[in-house]
């Protein structure tokens, strides 16, 4: 693996990770919300989870895939930036790390799947065949 590759994927796990601190201090330590701590851990905890283990074992795919759950997170972070003043600083935190880690996972799903041989076909090249 490049260190290129190394410092993407580096990128993604410490931002990906530090989103994940990010969502689960502020859901169940200091937001104060009706709703349920057991909704709080499905809604915002668990749909981090889902590619969390193919983050940490470095699979491109998986990677790729994460940045769908990422933009939850992105939209969540500017709508409370636009909402809720009070929750401001949480909401720029979680702002960076899921628009460090949406980065990180693009390009090492990119470059580390290029460096795999994987990789979607172009129309043209199948159709040559």
């Amino acid at each position: 693996m490049s260190t290129a590759i190394q410092r993407y994927r580096w990128l993604a796990l410490v931002s990906y990770f530090a989103l994940f601190i990010c969502v689960v201090v502020w859901q169940f330590a200091t937001a104060h919300s009706e709703q349920s701590l057991l909704f709080r851990g499905l809604f915002w905890v668990l749909p981090l989870l889902f590619p969390m283990y193919g983050i940490v074992k470095g699979k491109p795919y998986t990677h790729a895939w994460a940045n769908f759950v990422l933009m939850w997170y992105f939209l969540h972070s500017l709508t409370m930036l636009y909402i809720a003043p009070e929750q401001r600083y949480w909401a720029a935190a979680e702002l960076l790390f899921a628009t460090l880690a949406f980065a990180g996972c693009t390009l090492y799903a990119r470059h580390q799947g290029r460096a795999l041989g994987l990789g979607l076909k172009k129309l043209k090249d199948e159709k040559t065949r």
